[in-house]
């Protein structure tokens, strides 16, 4: 269904080259991006006041650009292979669907590329939930990820900022970490997300002509205009447009839960930041400037057709919430919300943190 190779190898190929550094000066930026994520720990443990003293179980991996897309090609084939196995053995049953599958995977494996290729010059810092491991790129143990640090990003944005490196990189230290940090000290926020994540793919529907029709009609709203009574602030992305009714409640769901997990990384990340980033106030501003504006009308296309916007929109919903729930309820009023699945917030609660207070911390009635 997919050539991985493929992929990998597309993405390597066409992947812009990372800014110019001397050996020495790329040696000097892991080293402190590697001290930076092992202070990190320290920092965010204090400040959100989860995880003990125990050594985290997922290493911290600093890579260059193809080392992200080798990583996220092995992490999409994980996830994505129970939905393979069973389109696989739908087309092995249709007439000369062992010929098309080849075919198939091949161009699949292509798009994948390119995609992959457009993505590994943005990433600055990936935890990798689902992360098989191997001796290239270890995980781990029991099912735990890894935290990538992509240098070549980091250094470009850096400069591209104009801001102190020394800051800079401590700062995407922090957000980074803080994601590991909820894993780990969220044992079953893994599988929880995994769950959504098997019964969103479970409801795709594999069947190829009607697959074929929903991508048609997406690209036609895309390049045609807006539907009718579609949204004014934005429209759908590709990926939203093909989805039957349950997979949008299961979106809905996970929508939820990443714009917390993000925006609780946001508001971490510039909660420690006074103390040990001097200079977080003029990293911010410039940093959201830079997000918010794309480098091109390629890239905002791009974005666009990625569903890349609605991450944006996670980062700005989510933060809002957890800096309101922490306001009225304190961080340990706040740190409810990983006690289980049903304590997560939902779609709503997001953009209403009083109705998540009101549900969580409801008050016996006197």
């Amino acid at each position: 269904m997919v050539d991985w190779n493929l992929a990998v190898a597309t993405a390597t190929r066409l992947v812009r080259p990372g800014p110019d550094v001397t050996r020495d000066e790329a040696r000097a930026v892991v080293a402190e991006l590697r001290r930076h994520a092992k202070a990190s720990e320290e920092h965010v443990r204090g400040f959100t006041r989860m995880g003990g003293e125990e050594t985290h179980d997922t290493p911290v991996l600093v890579v260059d650009r193809p080392g992200w897309i080798r990583a996220n090609v092995a992490g999409f084939r994980e996830i994505l292979k129970p939905l393979l196995d069973k389109m696989q053995q739908r087309r092995s049953q249709s007439p000369g669907g062992a010929l098309f599958g080849a075919v198939g995977g091949k161009v699949t494996g292509v798009e994948l590329g390119m995609l992959l290729s457009f993505l590994a010059s943005r990433v600055l810092g990936q935890y990798e939930t689902f992360a098989p491991s191997t001796r290239e790129l270890p995980a781990g143990e029991n099912g735990g990820g890894r935290l990538l640090l992509v240098a070549p990003n980091i250094v470009h944005v850096e400069r591209e900022l104009d801001v102190q490196p020394h800051d800079f990189r401590l700062w995407v230290c922090l957000h980074e970490e803080t994601h590991r940090t909820q894993f780990s000290a969220v044992p079953w926020l893994r599988d929880h997300l995994e769950g959504e994540i098997q019964s969103f793919l479970a409801e795709t529907d594999v069947d190829p002509m009607t697959l074929l029709e929903r991508v048609r009609d997406a690209a036609q709203s895309l390049v045609g205009g807006r539907p009718e009574g579609e949204r004014e602030d934005g429209g759908h992305s590709l990926v939203e447009l093909v989805q039957t009714p349950a997979q949008r409640e299961i979106l809905g769901r996970l929508t939820a839960v990443m714009s917390l997990l993000e925006g609780h990384a946001d508001y971490v990340m510039d909660g420690v930041g006074p103390d040990v980033v001097p200079t977080v106030a003029e990293i911010r501003e410039k940093f959201q400037q830079r997000r918010q504006k794309g480098a091109s009308r390629l890239d905002m296309a791009l974005r666009k057709l990625l569903g890349l916007d609605a991450k944006l929109r996670q980062y700005r919903d989510g933060e809002r919430f957890v800096r309101a729930v922490v306001e009225e309820v304190g961080m340990d009023g706040f740190n409810k919300v990983w006690t289980s699945p049903n304590t997560l917030p939902t779609k709503t609660e997001i953009s209403k943190p009083a109705d998540w207070v009101a549900r969580v911390h409801r008050r016996p009635e006197a």
